[in-house]
């Protein structure tokens, strides 16, 4: 079954720092866009086999347009550079119907947002809908400094500024998480996005502090991917088609090789979009998509980064 894709044109840019800039997309056509629930993202197609998912950062009460920030990362592999080059008023693009892997959880009767970074966009749409419904939350924003940190004069402004933290290293604002944690009970979520080392920080003292991991969620951004190892077979079953995955190769590359078509995003086991099922073998988990319980249960896996440690798989594609 093809993807549902959507064409849509920058409405407007705003250039927040000198690395982070704010997209508003909306439709050719003045039309509303689908609807979306806060902690969703778009596929955004940004050249030939070039696309990149960007969390919606708007109101999810808005369908007048996807709102998204973008960093432009010095380590890029190419997808922020080209957004940020690219993608001006008025350019038409390419993106994706919106997808949720990060949803907030409706029986959570306090919620605690944190952002670090540019992973302060998925929270700015869920503190909306927390807001709409009147839930409990707090959203803490930590950044380097204001002079790097988007969307500043929007949670100023905001409807629930009120409930808006700003933590900035350059001013000595460091965020006291254990305080902010210490009061967590059964009935409080934790949502965090951001940089790896921040990511893991957040995550530890959670667990650290007593936190259930069914009451922490989280999502990547950007990982350091682990490459390389032994060759293995890949049986494509539905494909007929049988590779030898090579030492330095990935899955995804050595299946797109034989031709079997592979749909791949993130390249760095974040999203979720290479997910496929395992009918025999196991996989190596090298991906942060996955939580560790279906790691375990070794019945999917993603192939833009994972191995295996069998030598054969094989899987239904």
């Amino acid at each position: 079954m093809s993807e549902t894709l959507l064409k849509v044109v920058v409405r407007k840019r705003e250039n927040h720092t000198d690395g982070v800039m704010a997209l508003e997309l909306a439709s050719l056509n003045g039309e509303a866009l689908p609807a979306f629930e806060a902690g969703a993202h778009v596929d955004v197609h940004l050249g030939d086999d070039l696309i990149r998912q960007y969390s919606l950062c708007s109101d999810p009460a808005d369908t007048s347009a996807y709102r998204l920030g973008i960093l432009k990362d010095p380590n890029s592999r190419g997808g922020s550079v080209a957004a940020h080059l690219n993608l001006q008023e008025g350019s038409e693009l390419t993106i994706g119907m919106p997808l949720n892997h990060f949803p907030l959880e409706k029986s959570a009767k306090r919620s605690i947002l944190i952002g670090g970074g540019i992973g302060i966009t998925p929270m700015i749409a869920m503190a909306y809908s927390l807001k709409a419904e009147g839930k409990a939350f707090e959203l803490h924003y930590c950044s380097r400094s204001p002079e790097t940190s988007g969307f500043l004069d929007e949670l100023a402004s905001c409807s629930f500024s009120n409930h808006v933290d700003l933590h900035f290293d350059s001013e000595d604002q460091r965020l006291d998480l254990e305080t902010v944690l210490k009061d967590a009970d059964a009935g409080t979520h934790l949502y965090v996005c951001g940089p790896n080392g921040f990511m893991d920080w957040v995550i530890s003292t959670a667990k650290n502090l007593g936190m259930a991991d069914s009451n922490v969620h989280k999502e990547f951004f950007n990982v350091e991917v682990e490459t390389g190892g032994a060759s293995f077979e890949v049986v494509a079953e539905q494909s007929g088609i049988t590779v030898r995955v090579g030492e330095n190769e990935s899955i995804a590359d050595a299946l797109k090789a034989a031709g079997v078509k592979v749909k791949v995003s993130c390249e760095q086991g974040t999203c979720g979009t290479c997910l496929c099922d395992v009918l025999e073998g196991t996989p190596e988990h090298r991906d942060v998509y996955l939580t560790e319980e279906e790691k375990e249960d070794n019945d999917q896996i993603t192939l833009c980064c994972s191995r295996s440690l069998s030598p054969r798989l094989v899987l239904d594609i």
